[in-house]
């Protein structure tokens, strides 16, 4: 995510300073080089020797400790972005006011890269007038600010002022260093295989995880788009994207009819069952009934009428779950929906498709192919989201 990015990492001094240990971490695993500043009070409850350790470099606190005459003209120059987490009640004070007292808000003065802090304190302090107009005062500045949450607070208090979980601030990052390139887009997005009811206790299913969609919808929100996720699958949210849950596959066309002329980019990933069982028990089916075998019928292929009614500026992608044929059947399910691009991908070859962490598949649209060797389906997302976008670019 963060490949050839510097990000400089502030720690200022509250209980919640360790855990910019854990957020240093996701970053630097994401590709990211970074340099994080402590202030002299985060030291009171975070070791240096710990961050120093986790990060791209050494910590660094001081003016005057290096031989660089300059260490907060350099830092701020060279920095992609400045994180601050967490940022104390007087760090956003000595922000907002312009003063430079220490290397961190040195830094902050003399860069031109964009800032997100991320408060934490008690909640009275962070309701304090005082606090509330130097937050307003950094944000028309252009400041990101990722607002505490709700939960257990130092001393056992309770109520708004803990940090923001680590993932919500990490997307707050890629976000603002994204390219931004589906910003004021609406994009739905489906996963999860669906349920097919036997009886209250049975159901025809597949092998779908869901991990592919939730993986589109997490590029997209860092891309700039508003997401929503019709999922049949129990996983943790990305955030900033809105869910909706489904089960079967009338309920997954149900919900998506329902909102499909709302969205500019229908992404398809779902692994929608093609059958259904014609009849569905009201009691569990016994093994000593005169109960056989089951009749199954078609499931409606709705992402045919997706296609049919595409309006002018949206863009619909389906995809393609084979086991033979790939390029043959995939490119037959493309012309006869309607499709502006098709996934497909060999759900037999090692490591791919279902349940996996990683996939390899194949673009098709009506004038390009791409193959995307194998890689983490975080990879493969931002691919089929390069591809989108340059449909769209060539259609408008």
């Amino acid at each position: 995510m963060f490949s050839g990015k510097r990000i400089v990492l502030g720690v200022s001094g509250g209980i919640a300073a360790y855990k910019a240990v854990e957020i240093c971490r996701h970053l630097v695993a994401n590709g990211a080089h970074v340099t994080p500043i402590m202030t002299t009070g985060s030291k009171k409850f975070l070791g240096e020797l710990t961050l120093s350790a986790l990060a791209s470099e050494r910590v660094k606190s001081s003016l005057w400790e290096d031989d660089d005459p300059i260490p907060h003209t350099t830092l701020g120059q060279q920095a992609d972005l400045i994180l601050i987490a967490p940022a104390t009640a007087k760090l956003i004070g000595t922000y907002a006011a312009g003063i430079s007292n220490d290397l961190l808000t040195a830094t902050l003065l003399a860069s031109r890269a964009p800032v997100i802090i991320c408060p934490a304190m008690h909640t009275e302090m962070w309701e304090h007038p005082a606090v509330q107009d130097n937050i307003r005062t950094l944000k028309n500045r252009g400041v990101f600010v990722v607002d505490p949450e709700d939960g257990q607070l130092a001393g056992g208090d309770e109520g708004k002022g803990r940090l923001a979980a680590t993932d919500l601030i990490v997307s707050k990052v890629e976000r603002v260093l994204g390219p931004n390139d589906l910003e004021n887009l609406k994009i739905l997005i489906t996963a999860g295989g669906t349920r097919e009811e036997i009886d209250p206790v049975r159901f025809i299913s597949n092998r779908s995880s869901g991990k592919q969609g939730y993986a589109i919808a997490a590029a997209a929100v860092a891309r700039g788009a508003t997401v929503t996720l019709i999922t049949t699958v129990e996983r943790e949210a990305p955030p900033d994207v809105e869910i909706q849950c489904a089960e079967s596959a009338r309920d997954l066309q149900a919900a998506v009819m329902s909102c499909a002329k709302n969205h500019d980019i229908i992404i398809m990933a779902a692994a929608v069952a093609d059958f259904h069982p014609s009849k569905i028990a009201h009691t569990k089916l016994k093994k000593t009934s005169s109960f056989k075998k089951i009749d199954l019928e078609p499931t409606h292929d709705f992402l045919v009428d997706l296609g049919e009614d595409k309006l002018p500026h949206q863009t619909i992608v389906g995809f393609a779950a084979e086991t033979e044929n790939l390029e043959k059947n995939a490119l037959e399910k493309l012309f006869k929906k309607k499709l502006d691009l098709i996934v497909a991908n060999d759900v037999s070859a090692p490591e791919t498709g279902f349940a996996y962490d990683t996939n390899a598949v194949l673009l098709l649209s009506a004038e390009t192919k791409q193959s995307i060797p194998l890689a983490d389906k975080r990879v493969v997302a931002e691919r089929i989201l390069d591809a989108i976008v340059k449909i769209r670019q060539n259609d408008y």
